[in-house]
């Protein structure tokens, strides 16, 4: 009797274990399964899915959401740029305003009264703030607006006085454009053209504009691609201190 009850102390525990070990299996694999996400989703950082069709059969890949490079030296203008005709038709998105003007007066020199009326379109959205925007880069946005027809721009961003500080945006001296029936491709290559030094343009895809700015004294010109959409990576904007490092506004003048 004794011999029986113990053999069956053996069966039940030796049941009791192999019930046991497919649970520890099934829950290793969960965590390695867990880890192995994890580490995908962590690879996948800064990364966006890319697919295209070929022969039939749609491959994917996976590219950097930005990739920006310095432009050298033999990629820039040569030549002085022409004169533009000064004139300009400006919408900012945005703000739902437009206008359409000349920055030159008649003996050719800045209308200060012009530039005052773009830097209000130019004015940051978030807060209202307003600067006196780098006139090289109005007179570059007549220059694009010559090249395109006279076909009206329309300014995605302008002045961002909530911004970081290294932004060229927060010095006044950077826009975001598109135009209407025109590819931002033709725009990225003929703002290319422009660059004599000292030029940074970006190519927004997912957005759908480009990005001109002039750099800061003595930084090289840059080039870059930025497939984030609208807002990707932005959290609420805070109102900065003005650290007077843009221009005041212009004041309109008669």
């Amino acid at each position: 009797m004794a011999l029986f009850i113990a053999a069956c102390l053996v069966v039940a525990s030796g049941s009791g274990w192999a019930e046991a070990a497919p649970k520890a299996n099934a829950a290793a694999r969960s965590d390695s399964k867990s880890s192995a996400s994890k580490r995908k989703k962590s690879s996948n950082k800064g990364t966006t899915k890319s697919c295209s069709t070929v022969r039939g059969k749609k491959k994917c890949k996976r590219i950097a959401v930005f990739q920006g490079h310095g432009a050298s030296r033999s990629s820039l203008r040569k030549e002085p740029l022409a004169r533009p005709s000064g004139d300009v038709w400006l919408r900012a998105e945005n703000l739902a305003e437009e206008i359409r003007i000349n920055i030159y007066k008649e003996d050719g020199s800045m209308n200060e009264a012009s530039l005052a009326k773009l830097d209000e379109l130019f004015r940051c959205r978030q807060t209202g703030e307003v600067r006196a925007v780098r006139s090289e880069l109005y007179e570059q946005l007549s220059r694009i607006y010559d090249r395109f027809g006279g076909k009206r721009v329309d300014l995605v961003s302008g002045f961002r006085f909530a911004e970081r500080s290294s932004s060229r945006h927060f010095h006044a001296s950077a826009m975001d454009i598109r135009i209407a029936g025109v590819s931002i491709r033709e725009m990225y290559n003929y703002a290319e053209s422009l660059d004599g030094g000292d030029m940074g343009i970006g190519l927004y895809p997912t957005s759908g504009f480009i990005h001109v700015d002039f750099r800061a004294p003595g930084e090289p010109s840059y080039r870059w691609t930025d497939l984030s959409g609208p807002g990707s990576g932005k959290g609420k904007a805070k109102k900065k201190k003005s650290t007077n490092r843009t221009q005041p506004a212009r004041k309109p003048v008669s």
